[in-house]
C-alpha cells in the first residue's frame, strides 16, 4: 500500500504560480525594463539547418519586402519592418478585424558557424526567406611539441 501525502492547497498554489508565470513574461516584444512594446505584432517563422546553410522563413502578409530591414551584428540577426494599417470605417460593412497591423521585430542568435557576411533574403508571396551559409569547419591541426 502506497501512502500519498494529502496537499488540499497543492492545485490551487500550482495554479497561482502558472498565472505568476504567465503574467511575468509580459507581452512579446514587451521590453521587461522599460515596459515599451518594440512591436505590434510578431511574424511566425521556421528556422532551417541545412548541410551548408540555415533557413529562415519568416511570414509577413501585406508587408512590401523593400519596407523590411534586416541587419546582422555580433552574431545576432535582427528583423523590422511594418505592415501599413488601412483605415476602415463603419460604413464599409466591417462587423469584425482581426488583422493586426504595425510595426514588428524579432532577433535570433545565431551560432559561430554562421557567415554573417553571405546573409541573402527575398520575399515572396508573404514570406521572406533568409538564408545564411555556414562558415567552413575550421580542422583540427595537431602541432608538434619540440624537444629543448
Amino acid at each position: 500500500m502506497n501512502l500519498i501525502r494529502y496537499e488540499p492547497w497543492g492545485f490551487v498554489n500550482q495554479l497561482h504560480g502558472e498565472i505568476n508565470r504567465l503574467f511575468d513574461r509580459g507581452y512579446p516584444g514587451q521590453d521587461r525594463e522599460s515596459g515599451l512594446t518594440a512591436s505590434d505584432w510578431i511574424p511566425a517563422v521556421d528556422i532551417k539547418e541545412e548541410d551548408h546553410r540555415f533557413l529562415i522563413h519568416a511570414d509577413v502578409p501585406g508587408v512590401d519586402p523593400k519596407d523590411i530591414e534586416i541587419t546582422m551584428e555580433d552574431g545576432i540577426l535582427t528583423l523590422k519592418g511594418e505592415r501599413k494599417s488601412e483605415t476602415r470605417e463603419e460604413r464599409d460593412g466591417y462587423h469584425r478585424v482581426e488583422r493586426v497591423s504595425g510595426q514588428f521585430f524579432r532577433r535570433f542568435t545565431l551560432p559561430d558557424t554562421a557567415d554573417a557576411e553571405g546573409v541573402s533574403a527575398k520575399g515572396m508571396n508573404g514570406v521572406l526567406e533568409i538564408s545564411i551559409p555556414k562558415q567552413p569547419k575550421a580542422q583540427p591541426r595537431r602541432i608538434t611539441v619540440k624537444a629543448s
